[in-house]
């Protein structure tokens, strides 16, 4: 049972959805990207229940809390019960900030290439006669 306790950092990040792969989770550790107790965490390192990570994510930076250990990789809705996201509020309203002026990579109406009709139309004004 004591084996059964021991779970690597990266497996965790893993199992509860904050890495879409372990191998991604594992890279984020090496870069120094989580850190426990502000110092960069090893992929390897063992995690604990009531450890606390600072966790930085393509899309976020998270602080979570331990509450049970994850071995393995289960849906969004129970992965969410193995840790608390104590992330703080400032972080959490300067993403709402920046998702709402997220561009969503549609070009803006009038601006850029011209529409088919538009195109017909320059065609019939360039042609010669």
């Amino acid at each position: 049972m004591a084996d059964k306790e021991k779970l690597r950092l990266d497996k965790y990040l893993w199992a509860v959805r904050l890495f879409k792969t372990r191998t991604i989770a594992a890279s984020a550790c090496d870069m120094g990207k989580v850190k426990f107790n502000g110092m960069a965490a090893k992929a390897a390192k063992h995690v604990s229940v009531g450890d606390e990570y600072e966790v930085k994510t393509e899309n976020r930076r998270w602080r979570i809390k331990v509450t049970a250990l994850l071995h393995n990789r289960v849906k969004y809705e129970e992965a969410i019960k193995y840790y608390v996201d104590i992330t703080p509020a400032e972080e959490i309203q300067r993403l709402q900030y920046q998702a709402s002026a997220f561009h969503t990579g549609k070009r803006q109406s009038k601006i850029g290439r011209p529409t088919k009709k538009e195109r017909r139309d320059l065609d019939d004004f360039f042609e010669p006669e």
